[in-house]
């Protein structure tokens, strides 16, 4: 029935004026911005799952850069033992030298006094190993007795770095001398076990450095593997979206006319009153 004291096609236009106008906003948000959440209200259980995995993939990266110094950390202690492994050896050859009945005494006090300095040099690399000021070798850092690293989104995903103490005492050749025969000749069973020692230090160095770069490659696996995931709920499909903007904006477009002629009504009206 016309009227115009109520313009209810005025009304209904206006009505669809809004929601084609919000439509095309929330289309034009999740273009401008690449998600397809934009608010809580669009996908409510997509955006705690997406949260949840944001927050993992934050962990993960952090996890990341502590295997990296794990590993630095345990490539600074090989450099330091495998020096204190050459220094052995060298020793081992000069208590060599000094057990051989053909060294003389005299020659024996020269050789001697390079093997002591060869054992203040053991002390000297195990103290000046360091990694962020603290000493790798020489017993005194948290590492002697063991440092847990997280490696993964969870707290018990952690690996443990333990360095063994390798300072001349340690190894027991602090107090070895090789000023005589007899003293060289025992010399020589002391090196062969601190040559084992350190031997079998490197290698549980080496085994801890090939677990973290395992867990670096897991790492890097589940991180692409999670943005993956969180890409599917969250990213918004551009060819979608850009068509549901392009029906909005028609749409509004022809809210507007049908607006514009709704209010044209009642004047039309009033021209029967003439």
């Amino acid at each position: 029935m016309p009227a115009i004291s109520t313009n209810t096609a005025a009304n209904a236009a206006v009505r669809y004026l809004n929601i084609n106008s919000a439509q095309e906003s929330s289309a034009l948000s999740k273009l401008s911005s690449g998600s397809r959440i934009t608010s809580a209200s669009d996908d409510a259980a997509g955006l705690a799952i997406s949260t949840r995995i944001s927050s993992d993939v934050t962990t993960l990266q952090q996890a990341a850069t502590n295997s990296s110094q794990a590993t630095a950390i345990l490539q600074t202690a090989d450099g330091g033992a495998s020096n204190i492994s050459d220094i052995l050896a060298r020793m081992k050859s000069l208590a060599s030298e000094s057990a051989s009945g053909t060294t003389t005494d005299s020659s024996r006090a020269y050789i001697n006094s390079e093997f002591s300095q060869l054992t203040s040099e053991i002390n000297s690399i195990a103290t000046g190993t360091r990694y962020s000021s603290q000493s790798l070798l020489d017993g005194s850092s948290v590492f002697s007795s063991g440092v847990s690293v997280l490696v993964g989104s969870s707290g018990s995903d952690t690996i443990t770095i333990t360095l063994s103490n390798l300072t001349a005492s340690s190894l027991g050749v602090s107090s070895l001398d090789v000023s005589s025969l007899s003293d060289a000749t025992s010399a020589l069973s002391a090196l062969d076990t601190a040559i084992n020692t350190v031997s079998a230090a490197r290698a549980s160095i080496g085994a801890q450095e090939s677990r973290f770069n395992f867990s670096s490659d897991s790492i890097s696996t589940q991180t692409q593997n999670l943005q993956s995931a969180n890409s599917a709920i969250k990213d918004v499909d551009i060819a979608s979206e850009q068509a549901t903007l392009s029906s909005a904006e028609v749409k509004t477009q022809a809210a507007v006319s049908a607006e514009s002629a709704a209010n044209q009504m009642p004047q039309y009206l009033l021209k029967l009153l003439g």
